[in-house]
């Protein structure tokens, strides 16, 4: 009763704001997101048939997880107990190959991975989409984190219905394969967020019923451009969510602004290379690190202009979905 897996953490393209219901985390709309590869979350689990729920162990990083953090591995962990009828202990052993808490996804990840491992080592015969309802109880961009790729999480009111699946995408005119020929360039930006917050101040603002209104149709389009492998499309889209999202944010009750002076300099670093004739796009989720998107042909030189603003960068890919791992690979 012992599994590992791993998963590769996601970038919101159309992003969701605010939850409907934050116990089983049922956002108010769909969303769409690519994950990320070679950053990644490696987690090993092992249920343990002579302990109960109280002997439970949460570790990430070598580190015990309490508070909030470790409510909601708990949360995962309860629901695979219930759906596996077991009333045993759990290891978790969790390690993150890419910083945390910075913007880049580390929930997705770490609960996509979670699940996975819960569900693998519990002896549950479930498919990604049903996985991905197990990962949405820590973190709803898990459920995209689950099935990879380009994915497209639908907001329900049940597991039926709020699961994520794996988009297909076209080749554009140009040859641009979304799959194999996207780079990201990440711009690190080490400015501690809080996401859950971040969704509540979302609910409150002025902004945030004009953001549904139009959300629909941005999420049409984002599909219809990755079916046409559409670089400018997908990107250009993303990037104008980007600036959607943090307004909503901004205009919530305590004002948040996550952006720091970095993030505003590769913003501009962007546009000027755009206006240069380079095909890139900026986007975030919430916080202040930033994802630089290019076509492969371009990624170094973007790289070079955007670590010249003072920030870490580094290269990443397409990532594919949530995966099981040997037992040689096991973190205990």
């Amino acid at each position: 009763m012992k599994a590992t897996a791993k998963a590769h953490p996601i970038q919101g393209l159309v992003k969701y704001h605010g939850m409907r219901d934050p116990d089983l985390r049922l956002p108010y709309h769909d969303s769409i997101s690519l994950c990320t590869a070679p950053s990644k979350t490696t987690t090993t689990v092992e249920w343990q048939p002579d302990g109960g729920a109280d002997d439970d162990v949460y570790r990430i990083g070598g580190e015990d997880v309490s508070g909030r953090g470790a409510e909601r591995v708990r949360h995962v962990v309860d629901h695979v107990r219930d759906v596996a009828d077991i009333d045993h202990a759990v290891r978790v052993e969790s390690e993150n190959s890419f910083p945390s808490n910075v913007g880049f996804g580390s929930s997705s990840s770490g609960f996509a991975a979670l699940a996975t491992a819960l569900v693998e080592a519990a002896g549950l015969d479930m498919t990604r989409p049903e996985i991905s309802t197990v990962a949405r109880r820590g973190s709803s961009s898990a459920a995209r984190a689950v099935t990879g790729a380009y994915s497209y999480l639908y907001a329900g009111m049940n597991d039926e219905d709020c699961r994520s699946e794996r988009l297909d995408v076209g080749v554009g005119d140009d040859g641009f394969d979304p799959e194999e020929d996207l780079r990201v360039v990440t711009a690190l930006v080490p400015s501690y967020k809080e996401t859950e917050q971040a969704h509540k101040e979302a609910e409150a603002s002025h902004m945030f019923q004009a953001r549904l209104a139009h959300v629909h149709e941005q999420l049409q389009t984002m599909r219809d451009e990755l079916r046409a492998g559409d670089f400018d499309g997908v990107f250009g889209l993303a990037e104008q969510d980007s600036l959607s999202l943090t307004a909503t944010t901004m205009t919530g009750p305590a004002g948040w602004v996550y952006w720091q002076p970095e993030t505003i300099a590769v913003f501009n670093a962007v546009r000027e290379l755009r206006e240069e004739g380079v095909p890139v796009y900026f986007s975030t989720d919430t916080g202040a690190s930033v994802y630089v998107n290019t076509p492969a042909a371009h990624a170094d030189d973007v790289e070079e202009r955007i670590s010249a603003v003072g920030v870490d960068t580094d290269i990443w890919e397409v990532g594919g979905p949530a995966q099981v791992l040997g037992e040689s690979e096991s973190l205990f």
